[in-house]
């Protein structure tokens, strides 16, 4: 009886554990369904009801348990007409919306209203007319009100200062008219209602903002200055006095004095617009800020191009405006951490040298996109101009294995102890194994190096910048820190090959193996370069200096650190013919350790029986530690 009850309880906690794991928002996805299935679009999307909304659909993201829909991030999908009625509005615990650069019509949509955890809205850049409703205070945990480059007219509703958390609003470039509402919201930070028809005086509480939010209105300059002393209740007696040369002097000095002002200002407003005509890429010590260049130069026809497994949407616009780090400059181009307002954050690679025509480009991109593995870093999306090549991949929140090894330590990161970076090794090997099967076994990575290898979900090495290397002008100059990663047949960067991805692939695990960068200095000044150290420390005496110090504090782990130095050692040999093939790497690398972890498959093919072998270095063997 126990035996049966306690059967019982199992199976009805694993139809529980089941039901939550394939749980999904079903009257949310319905009515998304309901949205896109009766608007005008000229787009697919992959919504689909036998798929998961919450895990494949474009522009959906759900909370952490599934249950509810949150966001839907539409951005340039080509919808158009008017938005459905009882469709959005069910998302009851919608936070984020936007549907921003489309053809939507219509008046403001007063079925968004009832989005009573709406925290950001985004609508600009359709073609919404009419009046705004009076009944903005329900939305009382908005933060974000973009509703900027429409046709919205009428007066601005005052019961915009009810939203007492907000702190963008931007209603620029539509037809709204009458005087500016006073807007007393202490957490309102961004503010734009230029190129209206606003009439009157700007109000005491929005006077902290530049003239430049106010421009294109009927608002003459005095308006923006502060209001002026109360008057005195009565003249002095003495003021007849005043002799009509002083009275002339007050007045000329007062005009004079509002003449600077007015010039003042109108060259503020003007070099406010020269500012954001530039087309450079403005920078400080961490951030840059993308500027898309309003010059004949930016290729007008040009966009974004994503692929289909992408589940965000965004525009170049988003990408070229958007708060950016650099998070490396290398051969092929500098990378960029992007974060979007409204779709979180992503990689961006911005490419030089690359003279490829279109055809060839997206040939290449396509290629690349094609290649679906857990550990290869997948291209979301693409942009080529004639001045402008971007690539936008996701983004590793643990960064790159340079910034690890190699960067500052802080501390929320994980340590690099050595389970971390063997399945570093291991989860690299598989990614370049798999690129080395595609295109009939001919493809090749190209740019092997610590920077681009990522961390995955499962703390896996993911490779990233698969395919530059074709793409890129003869004269692309060496850089020291892939000089190191070369394979010393490679004297141009696009006659790469298989063997030298793989001799690429073996610095990587030295650099793992030791700490020390592919070329690196003494305090001597000396440069030093890692395959030629290595190969000297083993050559003439096993002394343990290979081993990164972080390394020898872990006890038991030294026969499995020659292991993988006797694999290095075997993939940086300087004759292409005597390294291993990839697939042979992987196996030997898993190898060296069972470890459970949720990962693909290894790439590595063997015969039935075999294993491949290397044959390491004698001195390792006779010298080391292990085996005295």
């Amino acid at each position: 009886m126990g035996v049966k009850f306690s059967f019982s309880i199992i199976l009805l906690f694993g139809a529980l554990y089941l039901f939550i794991a394939i749980a999904e928002p079903v009257e949310d996805q319905q009515a998304l369904l309901d949205f896109i299935n009766n608007i005008e679009r000229t787009q697919n999307l992959n919504w689909d009801a036998k798929t998961s909304a919450c895990n494949s659909w474009t522009g959906v993201t759900c909370n952490h348990d599934k249950s509810r829909v949150i966001a839907v991030r539409l951005p340039q999908v080509v919808v158009r007409g008017r938005i459905p009625a009882n469709t959005l509005a069910r998302l009851s615990a919608l936070q984020i919306l936007s549907l921003r650069s489309n053809g939507i019509s219509g008046p403001f949509p007063s079925d968004l209203l009832k989005l009573r955890s709406l925290t950001a809205l985004y609508l600009q850049f359709n073609n919404f007319q009419g009046p705004l409703p009076s009944e903005f205070s329900v939305l009382k945990n908005l933060l974000v009100l973009d509703l900027s480059s429409n046709a919205f007219n009428g007066s601005i509703p005052l019961s915009l200062s009810n939203l007492t958390h907000l702190e963008a609003l931007n209603l620029a470039n539509n037809s709204f008219s009458g005087i500016i509402p006073k807007l007393d919201i202490p957490s309102l930070k961004q503010l734009d209602l230029s190129k209206n028809n606003l009439t009157g005086v700007v109000p005491q509480s929005l006077l902290r903002f530049p003239p430049s939010v106010f421009a294109g209105n009927n608002i003459s300059p005095d308006k923006f200055l502060p209001p002026a002393l109360p008057p005195t209740l009565s003249p002095p007696r003495h003021s007849s006095k005043f002799r009509e040369s002083a009275i002339l002097g007050i007045v000329i000095g007062s005009s004079v004095l509002a003449l600077v002002l007015i010039v003042f200002l109108l060259i503020f407003t003007l070099r406010k617009k020269e500012d954001n005509k530039r087309t450079t890429l403005k920078s400080n010590k961490n951030e840059k800020t993308f500027k898309r260049a309003t010059s004949e130069q930016e290729d007008r026809n040009g966009r974004l191009v994503f692929f289909e497994d992408c589940n965000i949407v965004f525009d170049l616009e988003d990408l070229l405006r958007a708060s950016a780090e650099v998070l490396g400059k290398g051969t092929f181009g500098t990378t960029y951490k992007a974060a979007l307002e409204d779709t979180g954050t992503v990689v961006v690679k911005r490419l030089k040298e690359a003279s490829v025509g279109r055809k060839d480009f997206v040939q290449q991109m396509e290629a690349v996109a094609n290649i679906r593995h857990v550990n290869v870093a997948a291209i979301r999306a693409y942009y080529y101009s004639k001045d402008e090549k971007l690539m936008v991949y996701d983004y590793y929140n643990q960064g790159s294995v340079s910034a690890l090894l190699h960067g500052k330590s802080v501390e929320d990161q994980f340590p690099l102890d050595w389970e971390s970076r063997l399945r570093i090794a291991i989860g690299a090997a598989r990614g370049v194994a798999h690129i080395h099967l595609q295109s009939g076994g001919t493809l090749v990575h190209g740019n092997i190096k610590s920077s681009n290898i990522f961390l995955n979900s499962q703390r896996y090495g993911c490779v990233s910048d698969l395919g530059l290397a074709t793409l890129m002008s003869p004269v692309v100059p060496p850089v020291i820190r892939t000089a190191g990663y070369r394979a010393p047949e490679v004297s141009d960067f696009r006659k790469v090959s298989q063997a030298s991805d793989i001799y690429s692939f073996g610095v990587l695990l030295l650099e793992l193996l030791t700490g020390k960068s592919p070329v690196h200095a003494t305090g001597t000044d000396e440069v030093i370069h890692l395959v030629r150290w290595v190969h000297s420390v083993v050559h003439e005496e096993w002394t343990g200096e290979v081993f990164d110090i972080e390394l020898l504090r872990h006890p038991n782990i030294e026969e499995e650190m020659v292991t993988m130095l006797q694999i290095g050692m075997s993939c940086v040999e300087r004759i292409p013919e005597r390294r291993p093939k990839m697939a042979d790497v992987v196996k030997l690398l898993e190898d060296i350790r069972s470890i459970n972890a949720v990962n693909c498959p290894s790439t590595g093919t063997k015969s039935p029986g075999s294993s491949p072998t290397l044959t390491p270095p004698v001195s390792v063997i006779e010298s080391s530690p292990i085996h005295n």
